[in-house]
């Protein structure tokens, strides 16, 4: 049986979401993208988590959806990226729900198991550890203060842009490279609307979610039972930002490390596939 991925449009916290939905019924799984991705990056995950009983939303988050791209950089920080999940979660009819995200989609996620816990029956992070370790690991340990040089590349107004855009999008191309062609066009689609590729940037200029200068503010301790999944290839996120994460957990965690790089959904379906849902499992067993 094939398992239908609609769009739809979801209107929350004063904006409208464009989002993907997969299931009828079922423990909710709200799912949430990275940069430079879009909801697509789940379609293959979906379907195998509604034949496990679930019911999917991931939305193209804030900046990312047409309806939902303020402007100035001050309307991206994360505690209003983490305000819009839950505004989402209430649109959707829906109290508490699995939490599942990849990269800038999992440093909103972190903040929105810190800041709302009741909400969140499990967490899975895919490639991002907890910001606390990730800051940590970039005042401390060389290798991933030069991973994450790119940072201050895209807090430059205009020049990440313009970077981006040259030679027909070369470089924003360039990053896809494990995603199969039908996930690259809807991606390049994205990025070329009015607005999109500094909105999405926004998210590194206007918070500090992922900021190691001041990560160790979000140290909140996380009783939410918690999957960190991490590729030891990620070119972006090293080895010792994961050194510490554990301490921050008070609830259920576990990590997984596979022999990957930053793409783990792309890279690594059926093993993350997995994980992600004997997590879930679990966590519906408690």
């Amino acid at each position: 049986m094939t398992t239908d991925v609609r769009m739809r449009e979801i209107a929350a916290n004063e904006m409208t979401f464009r989002c993907r939905e997969a299931g009828e019924g079922g423990e909710p799984v709200i799912l949430l993208h990275g940069f430079p991705e879009t909801s697509h990056m789940w379609v293959e995950l979906m379907p195998k988590l509604v034949e496990a009983g679930y019911h999917c939303l991931a939305p193209d988050q804030r900046g990312y959806s047409p309806g939902a791209r303020p402007e100035g950089r001050e309307n991206y920080q994360t505690h209003l990226l983490a305000e819009d999940v839950i505004a989402l979660a209430d649109a959707w009819g829906v109290d508490r729900f699995h939490l599942v995200a990849h990269d800038w989609g999992a440093g909103v996620g972190w903040r929105v198991v810190m800041s709302y816990p009741d909400r969140v029956n499990t967490w899975t992070s895919l490639s991002i550890p907890h910001p606390a370790s990730y800051g940590k690991a970039f005042r401390e340990d060389p290798d991933q203060q030069e991973k994450s040089q790119y940072i201050h590349f895209f807090q430059e107004p205009g020049v990440a842009e313009a970077a981006f855009a040259a030679n027909d999008w070369e470089m924003l191309k360039g990053i896809w490279t494990e995603s199969p062609a039908a996930e690259r066009e809807e991606y390049i689609a994205q990025f070329t609307e009015p607005g999109a590729l500094t909105a999405a940037l926004n998210w590194y200029r206007g918070s500090f979610g992922m900021n190691p200068d001041v990560a160790a503010s979000g140290d909140e301790k996380v009783a939410t039972p918690t999957l960190m999944i991490w590729g030891n290839r990620d070119q972006a996120v090293g080895r010792a930002t994961t050194a510490t994460q554990a301490e921050y957990m008070t609830g259920p965690f576990r990590f997984v490390e596979l022999d990957a790089g930053h793409w783990l959904i792309q890279e690594r379906f059926d093993d993350v596939s997995r994980e992600i849902q004997e997590h879930l499992a679990r966590g519906e067993a408690r």
